[in-house]
């Protein structure tokens, strides 16, 4: 007995379960997809994005958090590269946040790199009149290499420059001159080696004799200041003498007007009265030695004047 195969019924079958598997992976993708929400954002750079290509992955400190959309440049500014980026919508994205060019390993493959976004920094939002907000770009490391190794091959040019200018024909004649002059004085210090030899052999006994004169000197020295210290000593000693006669002096001075002031004047009046004394006896012998009896009788009555009467 033969099966009876109904191969219409099984070629429904299969492009029924081929229908669903692929509306499942579809339904599962939209789903997936569906989860994650997205912000646009653009950023504008001032080199070339060499390597960069749409979808490439934005990375915010390593982690993937968007893609590239749109690469084109600037119409108003041709040396500008703008690149329109789609990045989740739960990235911390602050208005100190930039972007930079990296590569990715040895393959050379590029991606935007975010970096910054202090925690006090507000969100970046769009700004007036602008409908995406714009995140500020850093050149990267290839940028800055590029720009170290023109200046430094500026720099380079520029020595070469002046060694040049400096190493002209009479620069040169010059240098050639004193190279010569200075072999002529390596060939004379040479020839005059023993007299170096010689003086330098001087200089040190001199130093030694230096040396033994210091160390002579030093008891010397020693002893000066000791005699110093004496006659300091001495002074010391002098002053506070000059000191003491200083005050005796004034004693005796302070004696002396005391002296003038109370002693004086009674010696004035003891010698005048001495004088007067004196005058009295000299008087006294030029009567007695004209009339030797006044002693006993007194001074004789002179007669009386014309006019006047004899006293009794």
């Amino acid at each position: 007995m033969e099966d009876k195969v109904n191969y219409a019924l099984v070629g429904v079958f299969v492009l029924a379960l081929g229908a669903a598997l692929i509306a499942g992976v579809l339904w599962l993708a939209a789903g997936i997809g569906g989860k994650r929400q997205y912000d646009p954002y653009q950023a504008i750079f001032n080199e070339s994005v060499a390597g960069l290509s749409l979808n490439a992955p934005v990375k915010f400190l390593g982690v993937d958090v968007g893609r590239v959309r749109e690469i084109a440049l600037d119409p108003g500014h041709p040396q500008q590269v703008r690149l329109l980026l789609d990045i989740e919508r739960d990235t911390p994205v602050k208005e100190d946040t930039f972007a930079v060019l990296k590569s990715q390993g040895l393959t050379g493959i590029a991606y935007v790199e975010l970096d910054g976004g202090s925690t006090d920094s507000p969100p970046l939002v769009a700004k007036a009149g602008g409908s995406i907000p714009t995140i500020a770009t850093k050149p990267s490391l290839t940028a800055r290499l590029e720009a170290d190794v023109a200046t430094v091959l500026a720099s380079l040019n520029r020595t070469s420059a002046a060694i040049t200018e400096t190493l002209n024909s009479e620069n040169r004649d010059a240098l050639r001159r004193t190279l010569a002059d200075t072999e002529a004085l390596m060939h004379t210090l040479a020839a005059q080696q023993a007299a170096i030899s010689a003086g330098i052999a001087n200089t040190s006994r001199a130093a030694r004799n230096v040396a033994q004169a210091s160390e002579k000197l030093g008891p010397a020295i020693e002893r000066i200041a000791q005699g110093a210290a004496a006659v300091e000593k001495m002074a010391d000693q002098l002053a506070r003498t000059g000191a003491d006669a200083s005050v005796a002096v004034n004693a005796a001075a302070s004696g002396v007007r005391r002296i003038d002031a109370e002693t004086l004047p009674e010696l004035d009046r003891l010698l005048a009265e001495l004088n007067a004394l004196a005058l009295s006896l000299r008087r006294l012998s030029e009567q007695t030695e004209r009339n030797p009896s006044s002693l006993l009788l007194g001074a004789p009555t002179l007669p009386p004047g014309p006019g006047e009467k004899a006293r009794p």
